[in-house]
């Protein structure tokens, strides 16, 4: 299935790209995780289109080919409110609310979203290996991954996709490098670099305790509040999501539904993509068999 390149108008006018799918009733918003873009969503998104929604696969600020924002505004709450100016754009289009399927940073966004900044204004919400307590120490690698060279580059794909299997070593090194390609920048002094924005890092590099705990506090209000309905999805080897997470989050949001995938890590939807898109599809019949009349 082809897709469309559209644009978006974020929360302060920043201009966000998206990859669009398909055709129907209920629009599908795919946001990815910290470091990555719209494209790890290409095979998962096809899927959701396959079953008549229309997908809408963003590069979220500072990601991708979306702007670089000039304020320095990365806290999760931006990321929130972008989601929120997302949401009525596509609401007025398709005259429905949209479901958020949002991987780590994805689900944060989402969580905040209708927790806090824009209640009631989402359909539904698939929170995929993201609770509202992390493991810092898992935080702390991915970050640690992410800052490795982030001002020397690399000198070629090759090398980016060598530092990638040491990162993931369980994960089988790609021979076609293709994707990995959209994720890297060619600068002029001909280093390839990652896509984001080196201010996302250091904003996060930077939070102090006080800080880390005061928006931790800002997810458990969010989920807490989120009565809309809601899939977990968690790699059972997660880094970051442990079962006492799980079982923390199911208590605030107890009629949340849990999907446990095997032999998964963070990055569920690369490890496992066809369990991981199954599980999104599941929850999706479930929701339109809840709306058709009796």
């Amino acid at each position: 299935m082809s897709s469309k390149r559209v644009e978006f108008q974020g929360a302060e006018g920043n201009k966000l790209v998206a990859d669009f799918y398909g055709e129907g009733q209920v629009p599908v918003v795919m946001l990815h995780g910290g470091g990555q873009t719209r494209h790890s969503w290409d095979a998962a998104s096809e899927r959701i289109a396959g079953l008549g929604h229309p997908v809408y696969s963003i590069d979220q600020r500072g990601h991708g080919e979306s702007s670089w924002v000039g304020s320095g505004n990365y806290a999760f709450a931006d990321f929130a409110k972008d989601l929120a100016a997302v949401t009525s754009q596509i609401q007025d289009k398709h005259h429905a609310k949209p479901v958020v399927v949002g991987a780590s940073l994805g689900g944060f966004a989402g969580m905040l979203s209708e927790g806090q900044v824009n209640p009631g204004g989402l359909a539904a919400l698939v929170l995929v290996d993201i609770t509202p307590r992390i493991d810092m120490g898992g935080v702390s690698k991915i970050i640690g991954f992410m800052g490795d060279r982030v001002e020397q580059g690399f000198a070629s794909v090759e090398e980016a996709a060598d530092a990638i299997a040491r990162y993931l070593p369980n994960r089988s090194r790609p021979k076609d490098l293709s994707g990995l390609s959209k994720n890297l920048r060619l600068h002029d002094d001909g280093r390839y670099r990652w896509h984001w924005d080196p201010a996302f890092l250091k904003s996060k590099q930077g939070q102090t305790p006080d800080e880390v705990a005061a928006t931790q506090e800002d997810f458990l209000t969010a989920a807490g509040n989120l009565l809309l309905p809601v899939l977990l999805i968690r790699g059972q080897n997660s880094e970051l999501v442990s079962m006492e997470h799980v079982q923390e989050f199911q208590a605030l949001v107890p009629h949340a539904q849990f999907s446990d995938i095997r032999d998964a890590g963070h990055m569920v939807a690369g490890d496992k993509n066809d369990v991981f898109a199954s599980a999104v599809e599941d929850f999706l019949l479930t929701l339109k068999a809840d709306a058709e009349p009796v």
